[in-house]
């Protein structure tokens, strides 16, 4: 069955630990076989992100199951005569018809979880904070953004996710060397380091893709407090 799906299937790719490398992830109107896949480990937390070639590889060994819209598990025989939902899901097509690509994948033993790291940048820091104003909830392009240290560093505030926030250029000059609360302009929501579906996302480049992510991502994401 494998040989119908791909001539080589690669093992489980994994974010590096520095972020400098990503899976080569295709999108629906490219490869099916490089599509997006969460993987989840044996209690069902996030511990990847791989292709739709190694988890249809996983699910054919019996190692994992997929899980369908509506949360319930399948092993391969089971996956294989479920239908591709015409505008909802993307197919491989293999002898006899058309496999359905699974949105999210279930190990059957490995527990451990895993935490994507993404380097501190600039445009990392504007993704995060989805390039509005911390403080005034301004939209703006990244040449009108500028990095605001909510403690200032002439006070000893430290380059770090918890101490960098983007602000309009306006707010940054009024706030000046002040903290918010100095300068009556409390931050919009708690500066904090990516968590895993907001780091999963900068990594990979783009935001969560599939409505059956959301369930297992949304526990994880950013802190909006």
């Amino acid at each position: 069955m494998l040989h119908e799906l791909a001539t080589s299937v690669s093992e489980p790719l994994a974010f590096s630990q520095s972020g400098d490398s990503r899976p080569e992830l295709g999108r629906s109107r490219g490869d099916p076989l490089l599509l997006p896949v969460l993987v989840l480990n044996r209690l069902f937390q996030p511990v990847r992100i791989t292709t739709a070639r190694s988890a249809v590889r996983l699910l054919y060994a019996g190692t994992a199951r997929a899980l369908d819209q509506r949360g319930d598990l399948h092993d391969f025989a089971g996956w294989r005569l479920l239908p591709v939902r015409d505008g909802l899901d993307d197919g491989i097509v293999v002898v006899k018809g058309v496999l359905r690509v699974p949105r999210v994948l279930h190990l059957k033993r490995y527990s451990r979880w895993w935490r994507p790291i993404v380097r501190l940048t600039r445009r990392n820091l504007m993704l995060r904070d989805g390039y509005r104003c911390q403080y005034c909830g301004r939209s703006a392009g990244e040449r009108a953004l500028n990095i605001d240290h909510v403690l200032p560093r002439s006070r000893g505030g430290r380059e770090s996710w918890e101490n960098l926030v983007t602000a309009c250029q306006p707010c940054n000059r009024r706030k000046g060397e002040r903290t918010p609360l100095e300068a009556g302009m409390p931050l919009l929501r708690r500066a904090a380091a990516p968590s895993w579906s907001l780091a999963a996302q900068l990594l990979l480049g783009a935001p969560a893709a599939y409505e059956e992510w959301l369930p297992f991502l949304g526990e994880h994401g950013y802190d909006a407090g």
